[in-house]
């Protein structure tokens, strides 16, 4: 069974977004590029004991957590289901266990409702996600160009030129740990918390850069391709052999900063060397690493070294939310995308084309 596009002869009416790809339970309302609600129910501290994502306490905790949030998302925004145009859900990648939670939900709502559905990558939404600005937040295409854009994430670290909307090619991606991998495992070595990435952020701002000397792997390849699994190990190596440094409070600043230094240099590099290639004059950056304080300056700085424009997805929209899931199916929709049928399956390892 396929949804069928909206009917031209009803007036344009809001639509509504699932996100479950990993731990956040997430429910949005878009309507007109307008994000009237955007309710996220996270499971960081369920997950905290165990140092990390916990698949199957993740899809339980979905299923807990999605029809208040759906209820909460549709309250905040004024609207009755009813009046819903479309639903849409993230199909991919992610947790298969979790993704099968939101996907099912939509579909089903679309069913019963006889509204269209669109399955929805959830990189993709990534990719448009540093054009999501305000307060409230909405979705901004007019001064849309093209542009490189770094994912970077716990789960994922890839470069993408973004050739028109809606049009864009994978120029490289991690071959082993992602960035915000990297940033949590280093960080459990060093006896953080779960997840380790805002707390190095928070520690680094007040440790020196420069007093540790890190490994920058894959800095200076000749491709796009990133690997932090060997940064990861040498801090292991490391602290092996200087457990010392474990019992000083200065000596973790410095630490934090050291690592931090070491992945946010390979980042910049990567993103500002593609976009002086391809000849762009954007740089765009989403994912919940974008969120990192030193990434974001240091982009910042280095953009406005090289001449280039530069779009960061605020930090409300860095971390899974739906609302950048309904943004994307809002932008397909008014290009007449081909809808997902409402038989489809989830796509836990669906590559960005």
């Amino acid at each position: 069974m396929r949804g069928e596009f909206p009917d031209p002869s009803r007036p344009n009416m809001p639509l509504l977004a699932f996100e479950t790809s990993c731990d956040e339970t997430s429910a949005a309302v878009i309507h007109e590029g307008r994000v009237l609600a955007n309710a996220v129910a996270s499971q960081i501290d369920l997950h905290a004991e165990y140092g990390g994502v916990v698949p199957e306490l993740a899809a339980r905790e979905h299923l807990r957590n999605l029809a208040p949030i759906v209820r909460a998302a549709l309250k905040e925004a004024g609207i009755h289901a009813n009046q819903l145009e479309a639903v849409c859900a993230t199909q991919g990648p992610g947790l298969p266990g979790a993704l099968l939670a939101g996907l099912k939900a939509g579909q089903a709502m679309a069913f019963v409702l006889r509204r269209p559905f669109l399955g929805i990558h959830h990189h993709e939404a990534h990719l448009y996600s540093p054009w999501i600005v305000g307060d409230p937040l909405r979705g901004d295409f007019s001064s849309f160009e093209p542009n490189v854009s770094l994912i970077v994430s716990g789960g994922h670290t890839i470069l993408v030129h973004v050739e028109a909307e809606l049009r864009h090619r994978v120029l490289g991606s991690t071959v082993d740990d992602a960035a915000g991998e990297c940033f949590d495992k280093t960080g459990k070595l060093m006896g953080l918390g779960y997840p380790a990435g805002p707390l190095i952020d928070q520690l680094a701002a007040e440790g020196n850069p420069k007093a540790f000397d890190f490994p920058r792997p894959m800095i200076n390849s000749n491709d796009d391709d990133f690997s932090f699994s060997g940064l990861k190990t040498s801090v292991r190596y490391f602290l092996r052999d200087r457990p010392e440094l474990l019992e000083d409070r200065q000596a973790i600043r410095d630490l934090c900063a050291s690592v931090q230094a070491a992945i946010v240099d390979v980042l910049v590099a990567k993103v500002i060397r593609a976009a002086k290639r391809l000849g762009v004059n954007c740089v765009t950056a989403s994912g919940g690493v974008t969120c990192n304080s030193s990434l974001r300056a240091r982009l910042a700085t280095a953009c406005q070294k090289a001449g280039l424009n530069l779009r960061l997805a605020p930090n409300r929209v860095c971390t899974d939310n739906a609302a950048m899931i309904g943004i994307l199916a809002e932008r397909k929709l008014l290009q007449k995308t081909a809808m997902t049928p409402l038989d489809a399956d989830i796509m836990p390892n669906w590559e960005l084309a």
